[in-house]
């Protein structure tokens, strides 16, 4: 297991436009041969938004992009026709497949951070798809077969424990409180890389928010 701390991310943005992004991997500017993916995921972004800052259009192809809304709200417009809001507990996906444009806001009047999961899809191209889960229940998995992937959302009292997926590869990314796994505390923001996980648990060592790629290899 190797383990990547939220102060390790390389910070991106722009502070006048009221954009900050924390990127868990080679991303834009900052690019590390040996940091490019991990399985099938390719970036981790922290995005924070304050109100009224925002991505304008931009495209996207080849790539299953998995947003969760941490506070705040997120505003979504692509150009295959979608415009929603999510908020948190909401998981949405955009497959851009052979490409699309999106447009992402906080058109709200409170401040916005949500996390942004992209990963390789097994086959490139196609039509794009969009799809929005509301409110996802704890521990029920969001499966991904495009890219041979199933997210898990635990959300963990101070003491609880949940299995780690036994898989070829498994992402760990910590979004409130702190966890333990194989000894090792991750705070928020911190996420661990695991590669043949089995029989391992992660504990919360307080109240926690978890988000857990299993991935196929």
């Amino acid at each position: 297991m190797s383990i990547r701390r939220a102060g390790e991310r390389y910070r991106g943005g722009d502070a006048s436009a009221g954009i900050e992004s924390l990127h868990s991997f080679s991303f834009g500017r900052f690019y590390d041969p040996d940091n490019l993916r991990f399985g099938a995921v390719i970036a981790c972004n922290e995005e924070r938004l304050a109100p009224g800052a925002g991505f304008d259009e931009h495209p996207h192809s080849h790539t299953e992009i998995v947003t969760w809304v941490v506070d705040g709200e997120l505003t979504h417009r692509d150009s295959a026709g979608h415009a929603t809001v999510v908020r948190h507990g909401d998981v949405q996906r955009l497959g851009s497949a052979g490409g699309v444009r999106h447009v992402e806001r906080n058109d709200a009047d409170v401040p916005l951070t949500f996390v942004q999961m992209w990963l390789a899809p097994k086959d490139p191209g196609g039509e794009p798809s969009y799809e929005i889960v509301r409110g996802i229940a704890d521990s029920t998995p969001y499966a991904l077969p495009e890219a041979g992937a199933m997210l898990h959302v635990r959300r963990l009292s101070g003491g609880e424990r949940t299995a780690v997926p036994d898989a070829p590869f498994v992402y760990v990314h910590v979004v409130r409180g702190v966890a333990r796994i194989d000894g090792e505390a991750l705070g928020p923001g911190d996420a661990g890389r695991i590669t043949d996980a089995h029989g391992l648990e992660l504990t919360a060592a307080a109240p926690a928010e978890v988000l857990m790629w299993e991935l196929s290899g």
